[in-house]
């Protein structure tokens, strides 16, 4: 099994893990109701995804 020679510096490990930073949500405005919800999801307080009634939602 091959094994490394020497052993990484700091600076080689910090450079690869440059993009594994946390990235913070995108919410958009539901086009029905107004409220923030995520993109491509139904939106959780009036329960409609692209136009028609996903989730039943008591008013």
């Amino acid at each position: 099994m091959a094994v490394p020679k020497r052993r990484q510096s700091q600076a080689r490990g910090r450079k690869r893990r440059a993009h594994d930073a946390i990235t913070l949500p995108n919410p958009s405005a539901c086009p029905q109701c107004g409220e923030a919800k995520m993109p491509h999801r139904a939106c959780p307080s009036c329960g409609t995804y692209q136009g028609r009634q996903a989730l039943d939602k008591e008013e």
